[in-house]
């Protein structure tokens, strides 16, 4: 547990380096390697023996001719200090590239919709009955006040997935499920009375929407059910599929539109209809002009809320290239200067009576260390 706690402690003070938030490191215990070099020196030092030297009997004559002592010991060359910060540094930048340095980029943020509503319009022939009176006072068909109404509650539906079923005689899929409410207003728009035929399919609409929704994985599944008249044509009856629905977790909002005095097959089934919102824990509205109708959809507005899941995504680079870069430049400048630092001292030792690095031996037996890695 401790040595965990110190690796999230590592974890938290890598994403502080350089830029906060912004440069991370996937395997920040790799930085625990960064004194394993030395650890190694430490542990296994250098090689040494004692051998013969080289025997000189003129030592003595060349000592005094320089005005040098000879000392025990071999030469050991050594190199510069830009040499040794070459090698540390090369060792650092390759711990950080092992270590995935990665560059997080923007946050990106995205709104998923939790819920699904799934609009079913009645087209049957008697939705052209010119007994609605629109926002300007104008007397229309119930199918342009319907537009004009749904129209406006699809604006107000930015964070829902919204498709759109038409049924008549049958029930069709006019618009999948989808986030694009500019589409679904055209394709509103574009409906026309009796292009799904004459009658009234209210319980196919109704199976077709159960089986629409069963591609759906929101949390929540909503219908608005929009009809003017009884079923005539189905082919699964209203109350069962009812039933189904709220098996399947789908709240069905029905909506009835026209004459209430209506009879024949242009009248109103207010009881089936009520009975569908019951079962599947909905409500049952009617409207028998437009401010009703657009007063029943704010309500429904009100009720259906809008919900969404915000996700927020950090997309993450690799830049292991970055510090291997910077090892590799430092290295070539180390190299490229080198030259230079050997020539200024060939002619310094040119300048001596005995050129060449001066040993520290005088012909006795010495301790040869070698270089240890």
């Amino acid at each position: 547990m401790q040595c965990g706690t110190g690796f999230g402690a590592i974890g938290q003070i890598s994403r502080m380096l350089i830029i906060p938030n912004m440069l991370t490191f996937s395997y920040p215990w790799l930085f625990l390697l960064l004194p394993l070099p030395w650890v190694i020196r430490w542990l296994t030092p250098a090689h040494r023996e004692k051998r013969q030297g080289l025997v000189v009997p003129f030592l003595v004559r060349v000592a005094e001719l320089t005005g040098r002592t000879p000392t025990e010991g071999a030469v050991e060359m050594q190199g510069g200090w830009l040499r040794v910060a070459s090698v540390v540094f090369s060792w650092i930048t390759l711990i950080c590239a092992l270590a995935r340095p990665q560059w997080i980029e923007p946050p990106m943020v995205k709104h998923v919709p939790v819920r699904d509503l799934l609009l079913a319009v009645d087209l049957s022939g008697s939705m052209e009955t010119k007994d609605f009176t629109d926002g300007q006072g104008y007397t229309v068909d119930r199918l342009t006040a319907v537009k004009q109404v749904l129209g406006d509650f699809l604006s107000r539906r930015k964070g829902d997935r919204v498709g759109l079923i038409f049924f008549g005689s049958a029930a069709f899929v006019q618009a999948p499920f989808t986030e694009d409410l500019k589409v679904c207003r055209e394709l509103l728009d574009e409906a026309q009375v009796s292009m799904a035929g004459p009658q009234t399919a209210f319980g196919d609409a109704l199976g077709l929407a159960i089986t629409v929704f069963e591609r759906s994985e929101a949390k929540e599944r909503v219908l608005i059910a929009l009809t003017d008249g009884n079923d005539t044509s189905s082919k699964v009856p209203p109350d069962k599929a009812a039933e189904i629905a709220k098996d399947k977790g789908i709240v069905i909002y029905t909506v009835a539109v026209g004459d209430p005095r209506a009879a024949g097959e242009e009248a109103l089934d207010v009881e089936t209809l009520q009975k569908v919102a019951k079962t599947t824990g909905g409500l049952y509205s009617f409207a028998a002009d437009h401010r009703q109708l657009d007063a029943i959809y704010r309500k429904l507005d009100q009720l259906e809320t809008r919900k969404a899941q915000t996700i927020s995504y950090r997309p993450r680079r690799d830049v292991y290239y970055w510090p291997l870069t910077a090892g590799f430049l430092f290295t070539l400048f180390q190299h490229s200067i080198s030259p230079l630092g050997r020539s200024r001292r060939d002619r310094r030792w040119k300048g001596d009576t005995l050129p060449g690095p001066q040993p520290r031996s005088a012909g006795v037996a010495s301790e040869s260390p070698s270089v240890s890695v």
